[in-house]
């Protein structure tokens, strides 16, 4: 079986990454001579060309951008695929739906009468640039169909000198960077399942991007789908897709529908398209909560003394985190004894629940607000729920636990009611009796999970483990939000690609792990497009970026500053060695961290509305990021050295006055059509920029 599945996703790999695209089923002479001429789709912005065999190419502004070929395809199990169809008619019709008016076309094309394709293609009025792809195949002949798989709005972007840059939504175990250069060997399938044993799950949205223009492809279903968004490098371009290779057995008569899709051509790197799939799953249904005010408070997490901390540890170090301006305290891993049982460690907490309000009390007493540290539906060997629970677990269609490889953990079903009733009975302990005013939801295992195949659960598919993981988040949240509505959800997947269809149930997310400050930066701007430009997304413990002092990538793109200081020493004997000069809050770093978090406080720049699509994070150079709040522009340039000019996009009419605001020395002025300054930095120079006295922005 598993041979079988490799060579199936070997096959699929190579005809969708390879620069040839396989012919289909050969129509006769006659067929293909009475065949309409094509059409040309177009809303003024996205033209989606089709020949009489349905080959298609994409235009934007009317400029070709792809050359002309099999964007759609049907792969069946004798290894042929059908790519060659013959349009039998169009039709054009007035919508108007969840997304506003709009325009469909009817495509309807067969491939030798033996299989029908049905493709229904929407423009609308609110999303220039932007088409809903609805593919129907149906089975027209008098066999069943053996189908292995499918590509829909599968195409390769022209190459362009400077070259083309990418994101991808899929998790691996590697923590890879969301945002890539598409090099050329570059290949990446972007499977949206698992990719290890707790890697998966992610936002279904692929785009490439060159200087002057970029594909954008995706799916909007309300649940996620077991299915690959793959990028591969092309000898004359860069290949993006939506494609399938679940096997399926097609009856005569029958149907199989593909995943609603969207293909988007748009101006700038992957936050419009990104925007633009939020707002049309907040249409259909899926949408961020609303973001309590608490949600941005800075915030000090005790992890900086590891999982062997002690209470007194942590009363210590409150003072200082208060008296810097941090609001949160957050006690992370080390409190239990065990993933899965989630009792209290009796050599912390002795008198059990009635230590562990106290402890609670003590932050709040303190002036900031606890926050604690939970990993949902992993459960350890040894543990009494394991024992007294297996009923609970994934298992795969040959009997074995899914892994969570971090703390050599199993994973729980979230689509097994008495597992959400469990962690339900947890949250209501937490916020409820011990009084915590938030939690913060953690590791890789919680963005996806494997298909469940266990008998106990009578699931009417096993990929009901997968689809539903998104309803488990929710019940957790809204169980939070009953008892304190002004709760905060952090959810904070370790390095995995965010996953979408998850974000109905937090109010706050992190970095998530970053391994640089580059990574900070590009998950910032991703997640001011999928949550909206005033997310709350902080940049993580400030120790895990570059010189493990870099708040201003923080800063910069509008998040809330993160650390994990010790105070007034650093932990005796740490588990892992302790980087140079520690986590330990020294006066130099005193100073520099009150600096940080004054500024913050003085701006609150995460409130504000990031302007992701002044600037594009692959090819402007240096890396810029812009925010708007109170009418002043805030305006954030990266690299490590830099001694040229730069341009203050955005700018409204009038003057503005120009500050650097990390040292407040004055840099001059701008206005919308002056808005070039030259600049001298190392690392980072931010620059406000406030309408002078007696102007409006």
């Amino acid at each position: 079986m598993l041979s079988n599945l490799v060579d199936r996703r070997a096959m699929l790999s190579r005809l969708m990454a390879g620069a040839a695209l396989v012919v289909g089923p050969t129509l006769n002479a006659r067929a293909w001579a009475a065949a309409p001429a094509g059409v040309k789709l177009s809303d003024g912005t996205l033209t989606i060309e089709f020949d009489a065999a349905m080959q298609s190419r994409v235009s934007h502004g009317g400029k070709p951008v792809t050359p002309m070929a099999a964007g759609e395809a049907l792969f069946l199990a004798d290894h042929r695929a059908l790519d060659r169809f013959l349009l039998l008619d169009h039709k054009e019709t007035a919508v108007s739906g969840p997304h506003g008016p709009g325009r469909r076309h009817q495509l309807r094309a067969t491939s030798s009468g033996a299989v029908e394709q049905l493709l229904d293609i929407t423009f609308l009025d609110h999303y220039p640039g932007l088409a809903l792809y609805e593919l129907r195949y149906r089975n027209t002949g008098t066999a069943p169909l053996a189908i292995a798989g499918w590509r829909v709005a599968t195409h390769d972007l022209l190459s362009h000198p400077a070259g083309a840059w990418s994101f991808a939504g899929a998790s691996y175990p590697d923590r890879r960077d969301w945002v890539q250069k598409v090099a050329p060997g570059f290949e990446q399938r972007n499977f949206m399942g698992m990719n290890g044993s707790d890697y998966g799950g992610g936002t279904p949205v692929a785009v490439v991007w060159r200087r002057d223009v970029g594909l954008a492809i995706g799916h909007i279903e309300t649940v996620p789908r077991l299915v690959s968004l793959p990028v591969a490098a092309q000898p004359d371009g860069a290949r993006v897709g939506l494609s399938g290779d679940e096997p399926n057995l097609l009856a005569p008569g029958a149907t199989l529908t593909l995943p609603t899709a969207f293909l988007m051509t748009h101006v700038g790197d992957h936050f419009r398209p990104l925007d633009a799939y939020r707002r049309i799953m907040a249409e259909r249904g899926l949408a961020a909560p609303a973001i309590p005010e608490s949600s941005y408070g800075p915030i000090w997490c005790a992890w900086g003394y590891e999982r062997n901390f002690t209470p007194e540890q942590v009363y210590g170090t409150l003072p200082k985190a208060k008296e810097l301006g941090f609001e949160w305290a957050v006690l992370d891993d080390g409190w239990q004894t065990s993933e899965g049982d989630w009792k209290l460690d009796r050599k912390k907490f002795p008198r059990g629940d009635a230590d562990m309000k106290a402890f609670a009390d003590r932050i709040k007493a303190d002036g900031m607000r606890p926050r604690l540290w939970f990993a949902p539906l992993a459960i350890d060997p040894g543990t009494d729920i394991l024992r007294d629970h297996a009923d609970m677990l994934i298992l795969d269609r040959d009997g074995a636990a899914q892994n969570v490889s971090w703390w050599s953990a199993f994973t729980m079903c979230p689509a097994y009611p008495p597992t959400i009733e469990f962690f339900r009975a947890q949250v209501r302990r937490i916020i409820g009796d011990w009084g915590f005013e938030g939690l913060k939801l953690d590791g890789q295992h919680l963005n996806g999970v494997a298909p469940c195949y266990n008998p106990a659960h009578n699931h009417a598919r096993p990929e009901e483990s997968f689809e539903k993981l998104q309803d488990f988040w929710k019940a957790i949240y809204d169980e939070a939000m009953a008892i304190n509505p002004q709760a905060v959800i952090e959810l904070c997947p370790c390095g995995d690609s965010f996953a979408f269809h998850n974000i109905p149930a937090m109010n706050n997310t992190p970095a998530s792990d970053p391994t640089s400050s580059w990574q900070v930066r590009l998950k910032g701007k991703t997640f001011k497009a999928l949550m909206g430009p005033s997310a709350p997304f902080s940049g993580d413990h400030v120790e895990l970026s570059d010189g493990r002092d870099d708040f201003a990538s923080t800063y910069g793109i509008g998040a809330i500053p993160s650390t994990k200081f010790t105070w007034p020493k650093d932990v005796a004997n740490p588990a892992e060695p302790l980087p140079p000069g520690g986590f330990v809050l020294t006066a130099e770093k005193e100073g520099l961290w009150r600096k940080w978090i004054d500024l913050y406080r003085t701006n609150m720049l995460p409130k504000g509305r990031y302007l992701g699509g002044l600037y594009d994070i692959g090819f402007d150079k240096p890396e810029a990021h812009a925010i708007e709040r109170d009418g002043a522009l805030h305006y954030a340039f990266y690299a490590d050295t830099w001694d040229g000019p730069l341009t203050l996009r955005g700018l409204g009419a009038g003057r503005y006055t120009l500050t650097d605001s990390f040292t407040g020395s004055p840099l001059g002025a701008a206005t919308a059509t002056n808005n070039s300054i030259r600049a001298k930095f190392q690392r980072f120079l931010l620059v406000q920029a406030t309408p002078a006295p007696g102007e409006k922005a």
